[in-house]
C-alpha cells in the first residue's frame, strides 16, 4: 500500500508539474475568455478587410461565370460570404428559470440547454431546406462547430450565455415541420415541459443575416507545439 502511494504522488506531481490540478481547471475560464477577447479584435479586422475586397470586386459583379462568392450569389450564400435576406424561423433555447423550484427529481444538468440541443435544432432546420443561418450573431459555415464550455456556448472563438437564439432563412412552414419531425428536438421539448427549459419558434418575414467574418481554414493540433 504504501508503494502504491508513493507512485500514485508521484504520478500526480509529474502530471501536474509542480502546480496544482484545481488551479489549471480554473483557469481555462479565463483562457477561453482571453481567447474570445482575441477572435473579436481579428472579426473586426476581417470585417474591414471584406468591405474593402467587396469594394475592388464591385466592378466585376456583371461578368459571367467568375466563381467568385463575393460576386456570385448562389456560392455567396452556400460559402457565408454574402448577407442572406429574407423569410425564415428563428428559434430561443433558454435555461430553466432560477428562481423558481426545482421539479421533483431534477438534477442540474436536467435545468441548462447543453450543445446537443444547440446542435438538434441547427440539424433539423437544415434538413427543413434552410438556406443560410447564424447562431447568435455568428453565420453557420461547413466549418462552424458548436462546443459547450461549462455553462457557456462557444462557437468559432467566442462564447455566450443563454438564452441562445438560432435564425434560419427559407420556407418558414418547411422549417417549422422539420423542428416538429426531429426526434432530438422532440425530446428537448419534452424537458421543456418537464423541468420549465425555454423554447420558442417565431415566423420572420423579414430577416438579414450576415456574412460569416471569420476564418475557414481548419486548425490542429502538432505534436510537441507549446
Amino acid at each position: 500500500m504504501l508503494a502504491a502511494a508513493g507512485l500514485l504522488f508521484a504520478t500526480s506531481a509529474q502530471t501536474s508539474r509542480g502546480t496544482d490540478l484545481r488551479s489549471e481547471s480554473a483557469d481555462l475560464g479565463t483562457l477561453v475568455a482571453q481567447r474570445s477577447r482575441e477572435n473579436e479584435l481579428r472579426s473586426q479586422q476581417v470585417g474591414a478587410l471584406r468591405a474593402q475586397v467587396e469594394e475592388l470586386s464591385a466592378p466585376r459583379a456583371g461578368a459571367p461565370g467568375l466563381g467568385d462568392p463575393l460576386v456570385d450569389p448562389v456560392l455567396g450564400t452556400a460559402s457565408g460570404a454574402l448577407a442572406v435576406r429574407g423569410p425564415g424561423v428563428a428559434v430561443v433555447l433558454d435555461d430553466a428559470p432560477r428562481d423558481r423550484p426545482r421539479p421533483p427529481g431534477a438534477v442540474p444538468d436536467d435545468l441548462v440547454v447543453h450543445q446537443q440541443d444547440v446542435e438538434a435544432v441547427v440539424n433539423a432546420l437544415w434538413n427543413g431546406g434552410a438556406e443560410a443561418m447564424v447562431v447568435m450573431d455568428q453565420r453557420i459555415v461547413s466549418t462552424s462547430a458548436v462546443r459547450c464550455v461549462g455553462s457557456v456556448l462557444l462557437l468559432q472563438g467566442r462564447t455566450y450565455s443563454p438564452p441562445y437564439r438560432i435564425a434560419a432563412v427559407g420556407d418558414p412552414d418547411a422549417l417549422r415541420a422539420a423542428l416538429a419531425a426531429s426526434p432530438e428536438v422532440s425530446v428537448y421539448r419534452q424537458y421543456v415541459a418537464a423541468y420549465g427549459l425555454g423554447y420558442e419558434a417565431s415566423d420572420a418575414e423579414d430577416m438579414l443575416l450576415p456574412a460569416f467574418d471569420g476564418t475557414t481554414r481548419p486548425s490542429y493540433a502538432r505534436a510537441g507545439a507549446a
